[in-house]
């Protein structure tokens, strides 16, 4: 059996309070670093034979923290990353609302069906973490791994997992900090555990 512990990256930093962030690079709050460190001492005891990591200093914080408490090595996968809002990304949504009124409200009742200007779309976003995260699978077929990253690739990998359709995807809470485990027994995925948090 194959185990991923997929987590969520902790509070970021205030400059991403209330703003648009996916390729903006924000680090930790201090209660974001407090929030790894209770993850850290969750998996202490789990036979974790690597870590992934997005390529975001928020994400790679978290990752080095439990690297620190399982002492395994961190690989940071750039196609990990979270989605790139384009020209939304660093703006407050009060501002995306003013200078971009029918592409915010579409982004608000369908974000699955949204192409950011300048940035990605959801399906683009979903084809790359899911290759990536293909390709770690095999890697370590057996073994116990973690993956420190975000929201929505952790979302993705969820719903591919429970066949849960694009536009459903957000009724999967992802809390900062956010513990999921997703096993794979003969090549079936299970989700054996959702949006812990560890504090």
């Amino acid at each position: 059996m194959t185990r991923v512990w997929l987590i969520r990256h902790g509070e970021p930093a205030a400059e991403a309070t209330h703003r648009c962030y996916g390729s903006l690079d924000v680090g930790l709050s201090k209660k974001g670093q407090e929030q790894m460190e209770h993850v850290a001492e969750y998996l202490r005891s789990e036979p974790i034979a690597c870590i992934y990591s997005s390529p975001r200093s928020r994400a790679q914080q978290g990752a080095r923290t439990l690297a620190f408490s399982v002492l395994r090595p961190v690989e940071v996968v750039e196609d990990l990353r979270e989605i790139d809002f384009g020209d939304f990304e660093g703006l407050s949504y009060d501002e995306i609302g003013v200078r971009y009124p029918d592409l915010y409200r579409k982004w608000m009742e369908e974000p699955t069906e949204v192409l950011f200007p300048n940035g990605e779309s959801f399906p683009d976003m979903r084809t790359r973490v899911l290759k990536a995260f293909e390709a770690i699978q095999r890697k370590h077929d057996g073994q116990t791994i973690a993956v420190v990253s975000h929201g929505g690739v952790n979302r993705i990998l969820l719903a591919g997992a429970l066949q849960i359709p694009d536009k459903c995807i957000f009724r999967l809470a992802q809390d900062y900090a956010a513990i999921n485990l997703l096993a794979f027994m003969h090549g079936l995925p299970v989700v054996q555990l959702l949006n812990l948090r560890a504090q």
